[in-house]
């Protein structure tokens, strides 16, 4: 393998020198920086070939083969494109002075650019909507061929404008929302084939699932998302996608993952949240998280194809060679999460106050009828129970610990109800969850998810064991979240006195609820998500590397195992 990958790296030596040569009788003719952009983009080529590891040997063989065809193109080829580039630049620049566009998004230059690269690309200049394949697949391959001096030209379209591509519950969907009456062009790409999951996601712009006869629908979304969006978003892991009807597109013209690359080629930003204990870090190393191992009894820890330290290592890989910002919440600073475009972000995982709210009106579909005024109502429920849950009932949200405690605690006079709502959408659950006293979450993994932000912001107090480690670590970044954490931390061995306590105490738990409901506030609005996002955003769009400081000023060493 390794010599094979010796090589492919001496054969794209080789067409590297050949585009030297191509290159001499051009310099004659066309102006030297022109020449030097086309020569820098064919060395970054090179670069991230060579930079490949050997686990992506079988996509570099045709990886390469593309992107050696690209080097004795563009310059052999596209001569007329790059003679009269700096004219179009200079079109364009008095354009923007007229009309800027970072203020504007609205009043983009980007169908101006459209139209130049349609037209050199010997294609219609006006787009009319009903493209075909192969007009589409022409002008992707003009824009894979002159990435560099596009990417000048998209430079002064940029704008307040950035696709979440991916659902990430509702998160995305509200912080959209909220940047839109900030003045930003914000939308969500919902490509997500699983109906089961709709019933978590609140809301999209578009939506292409899969489907063939969406196919070309897709195409042409992403080609004109290429001009008309500066920051892509992405979330989960293996999900820096716009979904795999558009991968059997485009890995055909430009190798695997050849979308995301390009969307790289042409200066594209592109910002990612971190949604699992498998994204970017090992089997191996989560396991060694204590006191107890989560992996232990996770039901994924015998499937490599959900799980393993070779799966989860090559995506975290790709994953931080594309990525400009990374948001994560709760440490767990292993692997590829130990990097400094890494961030402790809990903006990104936001709610709309409104939505989740204490005192919410409940629907009479939605009522639950106490047995009587001693009655305690307690939330413990599973996103995907059946998928997550192993045939002896364990999981790592730690079903295992609360039913038998909680016929325990029965047992010796506590009038309990557990409340473990499974299949209700998620704008409906709510309904559920804001009649609860006390939330239970898991005991074992480390920080808590979705249920227990939603918990916080209806006003209700949690209880979920928090990993010293993983607190400190978020303290290096955000001292300030780290202290006010509302959430009651409980283990295994400890839940019983923790849960008897709280049971016992109507007064603890309102003004554990009512801190819960500040630090939300203060923490996972949409609205102060918002305001936070467009200062990331806008940095990264001035070009600002964003690395991760401790609250002492220093920033943090990467320290990545490949």
């Amino acid at each position: 393998m390794k010599q094979w990958a010796r090589w492919c790296s001496a054969k794209l030596k080789k067409a590297a020198a050949a585009l030297q040569g191509l290159a001499a009788p051009v310099l004659k003719s066309v102006a030297q920086p022109a020449v030097r952009v086309v020569e820098a983009s064919a060395r970054r080529a090179l670069r991230r070939l060579e930079a490949m590891q050997a686990d992506q040997m079988k996509a570099l063989e045709g990886h390469a083969e593309v992107l050696m065809d690209k080097l004795h193109r563009t310059v052999s080829g596209q001569v007329a494109f790059t003679t009269g580039h700096a004219h179009l630049l200079g079109e364009l620049q008095r354009a923007k002075a007229q009309k800027d566009s970072r203020l504007l998004p609205n009043l983009d230059l980007s169908e101006r650019v459209r139209s130049i690269v349609r037209k050199h690309a010997g294609l219609p200049p006006v787009v009319t909507g009903d493209e075909g394949k192969n007009d589409l697949t022409t002008e992707l391959r003009f824009l894979w061929d002159n990435s560099a001096l596009v990417r000048q030209m998209l430079e002064l379209c940029a704008g307040r404008r950035v696709l979440y591509s991916g659902q990430c519950y509702y998160n995305h969907w509200y912080l959209s929302r909220e940047l839109r009456k900030l003045g930003w062009r914000a939308d969500v790409l919902n490509w997500d084939p699983n109906p089961a999951s709709q019933i978590y996601y609140h809301g999209e712009d578009f939506r292409y699932v899969g489907v063939p006869e969406e196919d070309l629908q897709m195409l042409r979304f992403f080609v004109q998302a290429l001009y008309g969006y500066d920051v892509f978003h992405f979330s989960n892991a293996h999900g820096i996608s716009f979904g795999s009807a558009l991968a059997s597109i485009v890995t055909p013209l430009f190798g695997e993952r050849g979308e995301i690359y390009l969307l790289k080629e042409l200066g594209k930003k592109v910002a990612y949240t971190n949604n699992g204990c498998l994204d970017g870090v090992s089997q191996t190393a989560f396991s060694r998280w204590g006191p107890d191992s989560v992996c232990a009894i996770c039901r994924w820890r015998n499937e490599p194809a959900v799980c393993s330290d070779e799966l989860n290592l090559r995506w975290g890989r790709f994953r931080n060679s594309v990525s400009d910002y990374q948001c994560l919440l709760g440490g767990n600073r292993v692997d590829f999460n130990d990097d400094p475009r890494v961030h402790e972000s809990p903006w990104v995982y936001c709610l709309d106050p409104d939505m989740w709210k204490p005192g919410l009106d409940i629907p009479e579909p939605f009522r639950i009828e106490r047995r009587s005024e001693k009655t305690l109502l307690l939330y413990h429920a599973i996103g995907n129970k059946q998928d997550r849950t192993t045939d002896e009932g364990v999981n790592i949200k730690s079903s295992h610990v609360y039913l038998p405690l909680l016929q325990k605690l029965r047992d010796e006079g506590w009038d309990l109800e557990l409340l473990e709502p499974t299949g209700v959408p998620n704008k409906d659950v709510r309904f559920i969850q804001a009649q609860a006293d006390i939330f239970l979450e898991m005991l074992t993994f480390g920080w808590f998810g979705a249920n227990a932000r939603e918990a916080m912001m209806l006003g209700k107090p949690v209880v979920c064991f928090i990993r010293p480690e993983w607190l400190d670590s978020l303290r290096e970044e955000l001292p300030d979240y780290a202290d006010e954490l509302p959430i009651v931390s409980a283990t295994p061995e400890t839940v019983e006195s923790v849960l008897v306590d709280l049971m016992g105490d109507e007064g603890k738990r309102r003004e554990i609820g009512r801190r819960s409901r500040e630090f939300m506030l203060r923490w996972h609005s949409a609205p102060v998500a918002a305001a936070k996002f467009e200062e990331i955003y806008g940095r990264l769009i001035a070009g600002e590397p964003l690395l991760r400081k401790t609250a002492h000023g220093a920033g943090r060493t990467a320290r990545l195992g490949d």
